[in-house]
């Protein structure tokens, strides 16, 4: 069966910054689509984050780019298969620099969320699939 992907393209300050802060998160750099202009970050098989240089970024639109510092573009949502494993991402993302966000606990569904280097917003939510009805 075929598997969708999907890959998201962030534009950045700091390519190798972004590079050591994702690798610090445990994710992996894909070196054949990487250069000094993008990152190729492997979230899943199925999810990739492509870190772009905002010189690079600007090859693909001819939109202003956004300041996520400022103004919200996009949340970005990974699930986790446990409230210890969205507590471990972010923590880890906060030892690697990132800034602390919302955390949200219904019970049933936990999750956290930071800033990555640039601003872009990351939420990490767990969900007992038992306790959602339907």
């Amino acid at each position: 069966m075929y598997q969708q992907m999907i890959f998201v393209n962030l534009a950045v300050n700091d390519v190798e910054a972004s590079k050591k802060f994702f690798t610090a998160l445990g994710y992996s750099l894909n070196p054949q689509f990487s250069t000094d202009d993008t990152a190729c970050v492997k979230i899943s098989d199925t999810i990739v984050a492509m870190m772009l240089s905002k010189s690079h970024y600007k090859e693909f639109t001819t939109k202003e780019i956004a300041d996520p510092t400022k103004t919200s573009e996009v949340l970005l949502c990974l699930s986790a298969e446990s409230r210890d494993a969205v507590d471990g991402l972010v923590d880890k993302a906060l030892a690697a620099g990132g800034t602390a966000g919302k955390t949200q606990d219904y019970g049933f569904m936990y999750g956290r969320s930071f800033d990555d280097l640039d601003g872009h917003t990351w939420e990490v939510m767990w969900m007992d699939e038992s306790q959602v009805e339907g």
